[in-house]
């Protein structure tokens, strides 16, 4: 079973997602479900069948929070080295022929936004930078064929500030 890396928020994040699915959102759908098993046949019961797709959906997310709770490895980055890119740190890299720069923040699956420069740690750049220095070189097969970067600096910023998508009960439920 491979371990997945999460801060301590993204562990509570992730607790309370499963919690609300399991204790308020399937009894909710599950009601919603009889209470459309009531109003009779059901083979043409567009309500009935609506509702036990909501729990197919549910229960799949249920099984995968779960499976991500069993793997977790809760890390607390701000307490780590930060002279070498780890979990959690924010990494300003320069492409060595273009001399373009960027920054990305290592982070977990769960936790991760691409699009926000918030990179899961299984991510080929994450896994390429993970434990190297400033001034490090690195050479990453990308999609688009392969890269060197230069490692420019190594931050430590708590990644909930940095996350645009910040999800609550109104996005962990199948409405």
């Amino acid at each position: 079973m491979t371990n997945e890396p999460m801060t301590p928020r993204g562990y509570d994040e992730l607790l309370r997602e499963f919690k609300y699915l399991k204790d308020v959102e399937k009894p909710r759908v599950n009601q919603e479900k009889q209470r459309a098993a009531e109003l009779g046949d059901r083979s043409e019961n567009a309500e009935y069948h609506a509702a036990k797709e909501k729990l197919r959906h549910i229960d799949k997310r249920l099984f995968y929070l779960n499976s991500m709770i069993q793997k977790a490895q809760i890390i607390d980055p701000s307490v780590l080295d930060h002279s070498r890119a780890h979990f959690g740190a924010t990494i300003t890299i320069a492409d060595v022929n273009s001399d373009e720069e960027a920054s990305y923040s290592i982070c977990g699956t769960l936790e991760s936004e691409p699009e926000n420069a918030l990179i899961s740690v299984h991510s080929p750049i994450a896994r390429a930078l993970l434990g190297k220095e400033e001034g490090d070189e690195v050479t990453v097969q990308l999609p688009g064929g392969r890269k060197t970067y230069e490692i420019l600096s190594i931050t430590y910023r708590d990644i909930f500030e940095l996350k645009k998508n910040h999800r609550n009960e109104e996005h962990f439920g199948f409405h």
